[in-house]
């Protein structure tokens, strides 16, 4: 498994928010809706992505944009344009009076709007993921991104069609079809963000192509539960044991052991809060012998007990690792 896919794994979209919005001039949202992910798809038109400190960007048809960090903005057919709804948690929709409008404004099955077939349209999904997986991936875009059509393959092109083409439909597992569409979208737009020559990706995501470090890496995250030595890492990467502690060190920022360690961690935090496996169970699966020992490990990282933890993390809360961005909202 790729890193990449690691960090999203377990993370699917799982019933996102995926909603087609169409609007027609004067228009104008307010997004405070304090979600973990939010994806912008412009299908057509163009609409202004406008958040304080910052100057408005523009999103014209193709363009995807990715909100991280808590933030909270303004999209409208024109930048400078007062907000007439807002965007709240819970995917509630209201006018500056506080009157509701997610019936008034629903045009039909997923689709939401002034106009139906209004000049512009967009693609919109929420993403829950409250996982510390994920996080590791989201610690290192800023509080937008925004990659342009021609920046994202033809094939991503053609998700957004399908996507848009299946929110129009109400079959069997039609939910599940979404998703997995959203998912791509939002892995293709990912993979183009990281390949841009002014992005900061994360070191183990440059680590992974790394001849010494990245087939330890994958190791560790294929088989996290693996009673990993540095010895067997090494002989992963096909080198000696201080030259994969050494090259490790300078590429992930960390040794293999502690990277290891710091992700079992991660990974049982999220089983924790999303399954309802024991404690035993979870401890054997990330790699530890015993629940004793892997609770010890767990309190010195996350300040409480597994059991704590889990009474303290609802699913639908957002699980903060202490290396990164907390709530992320979206946009509708």
């Amino acid at each position: 498994m790729d890193l990449l896919a690691a960090a999203l794994d377990g993370h699917r979209a799982r019933g996102a928010h995926v909603l087609h919005v169409e609007m027609e001039a004067p228009w104008s949202i307010a997004v405070a809706d304090e979600a973990t992910l939010g994806l912008v798809l412009v299908v057509r038109g163009e609409g202004w992505l406008e958040r304080d400190g910052h100057p408005p960007v523009m999103l014209r048809p193709g363009d995807a944009a990715i909100t991280t960090a808590g933030l909270a903005y303004t999209f409208a057919h024109a930048p400078g344009v007062p907000p007439t709804i807002v965007i709240g948690p819970e995917e509630t929709s209201r006018d500056l009076v506080g009157r509701e409008l997610c019936v008034e404004l629903s045009t039909g099955l997923r689709r939401w709007g002034t106009a139906e077939h209004g000049e512009d349209a967009f693609v919109t999904a929420t993403y829950g993921l409250p996982g510390q997986v994920t996080g590791r991936l989201l610690e290192s875009l800023p509080d937008v991104v925004v990659v342009r059509a021609q920046d994202r393959s033809a094939g991503g092109h053609t998700l957004v069609e399908a996507l848009v083409d299946e929110l129009e439909r109400d079959l069997p597992g039609q939910d599940v079809v979404i998703d997995r569409l959203v998912d791509l979208i939002l892995i293709g737009t990912l993979r183009a963000w990281f390949a841009r020559p002014d992005a900061a990706p994360p070191r183990w995501w440059l680590a992974e192509a790394d001849p010494v470090a990245g087939p330890a890496l994958r190791a560790m995250h294929a088989d996290p539960g693996r009673a990993w030595t540095l010895d067997s890492l090494a002989r992963q990467a096909n080198v000696s044991r201080a030259t994969l502690a050494r090259r490790f060190t300078e590429v992930a920022g960390e040794p293999p052991i502690a990277y290891l360690t710091r992700w079992r961690l991660m990974l049982a935090a999220e089983l924790l809060v999303e399954t309802d496996a024991t404690v035993e169970q979870i401890a054997h699966r990330v790699g530890y012998q015993s629940a004793f020992a892997f609770s010890a490990a767990f309190r010195r990282v996350h300040d409480a007990s597994p059991r704590t933890f889990r009474r303290g993390r609802a699913p639908s809360r957002v699980v903060d690792d202490g290396r990164g961005p907390g709530g992320i909202p979206s946009v509708l």
